[in-house]
């Protein structure tokens, strides 16, 4: 089964997760080295810049799975 079989949940909740899983599966596939990842997050994980960036990505990703809900109308 695929790690993405739907961008359909129950609720927002859900979907927030699911946009958090979009965000750490696409930098997975971006750097596929869990050592390099780890060595990264050591350097982004204080910085303010970074965080609001990765919050930022989150969101959007947030909006595209808000759409495929329909709102949860």
């Amino acid at each position: 089964m695929s790690w993405l079989p739907s961008l359909q949940t129950k609720t927002p909740e859900e979907g927030f997760e699911l946009a958090l899983k979009l965000a750490r599966m696409a930098v997975k596939y971006t750097q596929p080295d869990a050592a390099i990842r780890d060595t990264l997050r050591t350097e982004y994980e204080r910085n303010a810049d970074s965080l609001t960036m990765a919050s930022h990505v989150v969101a959007t990703h947030f909006q595209t799975v808000a759409k495929a809900n329909d709102y949860w109308k």
